[in-house]
């Protein structure tokens, strides 16, 4: 019985919302996927292409005169685009939920202003049709844009803290070059020299 209620409560939310409240839903429920991948990715998946990408430059092979910094900036860079992924997009349905709750306030006045131009103020069933569209909407826009805002904000936070710490394991990380791996291969061959 309280199940029906509830489900009876919801339909009737959204009847009251009108069509811009079931652009909110859609838009929400995108904004939580992506939110959800992230955590996904941040929390399970990240560390291994960390490793990955650590393991893939240590044991290339760098020219002497490689400009090692650029090769640096260029690897944080690459795993610094993975962690931030869907962020702007993430902040992009922020922006917007507002704005479509604002749509549906508009909505729902023009809903009343038609029913006081047929009918005129004296049908107040009418005018609380529209009302209730534009707080219902309001209220549907605001809500998941922060809840949405809260949680872009873990996400840019979660992901400057592993960026901050591949850079600085990175800086700590000596990459080889052919002068280095030169030196290696005469070192476990010290014989080969001479016997050119």
């Amino acid at each position: 019985m309280l199940i029906t209620d509830w489900l009876n409560d919801i339909l009737l939310f959204f009847q009251r919302g009108g069509g811009v409240i079931y652009a909110i839903l859609f838009t929400s429920v995108l904004m939580w996927f992506f939110i959800l991948q992230r955590y996904w990715f941040l929390l399970f998946e990240s560390e291994a292409k960390r490793m990955h990408i650590l393991e893939q430059y240590r044991n290339k092979v760098w020219a002497e005169d490689a400009p090692l910094e650029y090769i640096r900036y260029r690897i944080t860079h690459r795993f610094k685009t993975l962690v931030e992924r869907h962020l702007k997009l993430i902040g992009v349905f922020v922006d917007v939920l507002p704005l479509l709750g604002l749509l549906g306030t508009i909505t729902g006045m023009i809903k009343v202003f038609d029913v006081i131009t047929v009918f005129g103020v004296g049908n107040a069933r009418g005018m609380a049709g529209g009302i209730s569209e534009a707080l219902i909407t309001t209220m549907a826009g605001l809500i998941t844009a922060l809840s949405g805002l809260y949680f872009r904000a873990n996400l840019k936070s979660i992901s400057d803290r592993k960026s901050h710490a591949f850079e600085t394991q990175l800086k700590n990380m000596k990459l080889k070059t052919s002068n280095t791996s030169d030196s290696q291969s005469a070192a476990l061959h010290p014989g080969s020299e001479g016997d050119k």
